[in-house]
């Protein structure tokens, strides 16, 4: 038997509790990314390509277009 992650010590440590306060997921974390999940990051991580951060001289951010002309992924 593999050696129990920090997250299953504690589901089972917490069993009497979530038996009062409801269940959590125990869903493995480990797994391999499908291809629909493969394509996905590839397409959010082209959408966050597209825009730029700005930071005014307050602290603040805002996020403008890199290129205002360039409408593909909106």
């Amino acid at each position: 038997m593999a050696k129990d992650n920090t997250a299953q010590r504690f589901m089972r440590a917490t069993g009497k509790l979530r038996a009062v306060f409801g269940p959590a997921s125990r869903t493995s974390l480990g797994h391999e990314m499908t291809e629909q999940n493969r394509q996905l990051l590839a397409q959010r991580q082209a959408e966050t390509q597209q825009w730029e951060t700005l930071h005014r001289p307050d602290g603040s951010t805002y996020v403008v277009p890199r290129n205002p002309e360039d409408k593909s992924l909106r």
